[in-house]
């Protein structure tokens, strides 16, 4: 059988991005900068893809993993609204990282 995946740099970029995430999580959690929601931070970024990449597994054929992921959020599927809230929560952090790491100047 033979599964359409995304392309190999889409791939690259997104690991690269889970692991830049986590980095920063472990360091604001040692400079006791917003510890929960890092902690918090750390346990989706590990559980997001572990999660994304079993029920990708049995996906229709000629589907790649965002049409999968998108089709399966439209049907409600539980592991489908955990990641979307998963990466919506990471998104949150980033942008609240930003704002505690590199305060506005005045």
């Amino acid at each position: 059988m033979y599964w359409e995946t995304l392309l190999s740099w889409f791939w690259v970029i997104y690991y690269i991005c889970l692991l830049i995430t986590v980095g920063a999580s472990i360091l604001s959690v040692r400079y006791k900068k917003l510890i929960k929601m890092s902690l918090i931070t750390i346990i989706l970024t590990v559980t997001i893809p572990i999660v994304s990449v079993i029920h990708s597994i049995g996906r229709i054929e000629g589907h790649n993993e965002v049409e999968h992921f998108l089709s399966q959020l439209q049907q409600g599927a539980i592991w489908a609204i955990y990641s979307f809230l998963g990466y919506l929560y990471i998104i949150v952090w980033w942008v609240l990282f930003f704002k505690k790491t590199f305060p506005n100047p005045k």
